[in-house]
């Protein structure tokens, strides 16, 4: 089908919950996708932080060919081997004593939060059952991830959410600390607001919220869907902040592009759950794992792609920050931890990405959609920096003119 064929009949076919840029992708190698007419584009947002490795990494797919042709699907009534080998891998390389896989960072944030809801109801009683999270902060779509998400954007012709929630601002400890009452079970928390604008806390920021969590004796959940998996330079985020939390979610770059996510914790808070408290009939499928498995170990291999992330993130802010020095008025500031990325402009950037998109560079946006959003896969080099680069020159230059 032609191009504009393909797009038609899926605006007539699709629930239309996307605004889909008008593009049909076809195939991806690297840091670099072709459309159907045969057109590349450099991907610097790669499948919204899930594509660590880039397109179609010859380790992963080898890995899922191998484990398609092995066993597609059993339910978790059985044990897996590609389950296991997951399960040590992620359990050796974090804080974490078990393991719940599922199949999104949404499902995941489900999970975390009806285990931290159980765990402290069995601990302390039934009062225990409110939630504390912050404002531009994203945790997910369904609706017990939708009503910890403090953007009312997302909240609107779906209220009313879970009434269990107190919002306080990011970057703000104490904050947490007067918010904390006899009936708060956790505190949510995204170690970089990703979707919300790319925002970083202050160096101290994490290690405080984990004091204030542990004096006052509630739980501390990191959602690193975004930023797990190598993203900031570090397997995962909070390894930067010199913390621990008590449950922690992961998805996107989990899966190497295979759809997968995970619930990680320790051993007592585990134990709250019990068969038939929680389940996915499709969380920790044998394709999913074998991926993962096959991703986490690339990720990890000599802790080379973990440093190589830390430097080639170095070049690209400092190539962002000279833009910045350049066109003042429109870039306002450049944040952000290895490759996940944001450039706050001074107006909206919606224009900005799809003008990008004609010249070959995909990117996207974040927060109240003044930020450029960046988030390539881990391999990335310079020449793929100074391309980029250099396309966005020249859609500022010319938005600037």
């Amino acid at each position: 089908m032609e191009e504009r064929d393909i797009i038609k009949l899926s605006e007539k076919l699709f629930i239309p919950t996307y605004s889909r840029y008008p593009i049909v992708l076809r195939k991806g190698r690297g840091v670099k996708v072709w459309d159907v007419n045969g057109k590349e584009y450099l991907d610097f947002l790669g499948g919204i932080a899930v594509n660590i490795l880039g397109h179609c990494p010859r380790k992963v797919v080898m890995a899922v060919q191998k484990q398609v042709q092995r066993l597609i699907h059993v339910s978790n009534l059985y044990y897996t081997e590609p389950q296991l080998a997951l399960a040590k891998i992620l359990i050796k390389n974090s804080f974490a004593d078990r393991v719940f896989f599922c199949n999104s960072g949404t499902e995941a944030n489900e999970g975390a939060l009806k285990l931290a809801r159980i765990y402290m109801k069995k601990k302390y009683g039934k009062d225990r059952f409110e939630f504390i999270s912050t404002y531009n902060s994203f945790h997910g779509r369904t609706f017990g991830s939708l009503s910890v998400t403090g953007q009312e954007k997302y909240h609107h012709g779906f209220e009313p959410l879970l009434g269990s929630v107190k919002f306080v601002h990011f970057n703000n400890a104490n904050a947490i600390a007067n918010a904390i009452t006899d009936k708060t079970c956790a505190v949510i928390l995204e170690p970089i607001q990703a979707e919300g604008g790319v925002n970083v806390p202050d160096k101290d920021y994490l290690k405080k919220v984990r004091e204030i969590c542990k004096e006052a004796g509630i739980l501390l959940i990191l959602d690193e869907v975004q930023t797990g998996i190598g993203r900031t330079g570090k397997l995962f985020a909070y390894e930067h902040f010199d913390i621990e939390p008590d449950i922690m979610t992961l998805a996107k770059g989990l899966g190497g592009g295979i759809p997968i996510g995970a619930i990680l914790t320790k051993e007592e808070i585990a134990q709250a759950f019990a068969p038939k408290t929680h389940a996915s009939t499709f969380g920790g499928n044998p394709v999913a794992c074998a991926s993962a498995v096959a991703t986490l170990e690339t990720v990890l291999e000599d802790g080379y792609l973990l440093d190589y992330c830390g430097r080639i993130s170095k070049y690209f802010m400092k190539k962002l920050n000279s833009l910045k020095n350049k066109y003042p008025d429109k870039i306002k500031e450049i944040r952000g931890l290895g490759l996940l990325i944001g450039m706050q402009l001074s107006s909206d950037s919606s224009e900005i990405v799809k003008k990008c998109m004609e010249n070959g560079l995909l990117i996207g946006t974040a927060g109240d959609g003044t930020v450029l959003r960046f988030t390539p896969p881990l391999i990335i080099e310079k020449d793929d920096v100074d391309e980029a680069i250099a396309i966005l020159e020249k859609i500022i230059k010319e938005d600037a003119s």
